[in-house]
């Protein structure tokens, strides 16, 4: 499969077992608050979601966790060494850590939650297609707290992140998580002028020119 550029809408494969749901995704990526976005597909199983895939060949598969027959888990398993191509972006009812955990692990690229707005689904849509990390505020914290830390792991050790202070690294940190200045400055107990100082000073240590690209950044060096 050839890689897709900015310019080209991302195509979207859409699993759920909620037929009605579906639509609503479906009309919500379609509809003009959405761009960027084209659905391919969908699937109410997990033999429609892996033949699906196979047949489609979407560039991001908006996949729900809980399902008969093993779920969004056993989706991962059956297509991701066959189509290692295709991006997976959790899209559940569920806020629990210990799915947001399963179906990261088991290969997703980001989990959001299904209050998500069509606008933001869209956004989340083309931001793992280009290779970003995605949660819904707050959940990434999940992920961090099970992937961080693991015995006999040494911290890492580079130049480019040791020139920004602990506090831009928290900073850093929950902007590259999807949170908005307001709920950053919420979370850490600072002025959201504060919040936006901080950024000003890691875009220009990163050299970088927005949060897309810090958020890449932090994921390259595994920040996130």
């Amino acid at each position: 499969m050839s890689t897709p550029t900015d310019d080209e809408p991302a195509r979207v494969f859409i699993v759920d077992d909620h037929a009605l749901f579906r639509r609503g995704v479906r009309a919500e990526l379609e509809g003009p608050a959405a761009s960027g976005v084209t659905v391919v597909g969908e699937a109410g199983s997990v033999g429609e979601a892996v033949a699906g895939i196979g047949h489609y060949r979407p560039d991001v598969v908006l996949l729900d966790v809980h399902m008969p027959e093993g779920g969004g888990a056993a989706v991962l398993a059956r297509t991701r060494v066959d189509h290692p191509d295709v991006v997976f972006l959790a899209l559940s009812v569920s806020d629990a850590a210990e799915d947001v955990i399963s179906v990261i692990r088991a290969g997703a690229r980001g989990y959001v939650t299904k209050t998500i707005s069509g606008r933001d689904l869209a956004d989340a849509v083309r931001r793992v297609r280009a290779g970003d990390p995605v949660f819904s505020p707050r959940l990434a914290g999940f992920v961090l707290d099970a992937f961080a830390d693991r015995p006999g792991a040494a911290p890492p050790v580079d130049p480019e992140v040791d020139q920004l202070t602990r506090r831009e690294r928290d900073v850093l940190r929950l902007l590259a998580r999807g949170y908005a200045y307001k709920e950053i400055a919420a979370e850490l107990v600072i002025s959201i002028k504060t919040v936006e100082t901080h950024v000003s000073s890691v875009l220009r240590k990163t050299q970088s020119s927005n949060r897309h690209e810090l958020s890449r950044w932090a994921t390259d060096r595994r920040l996130v």
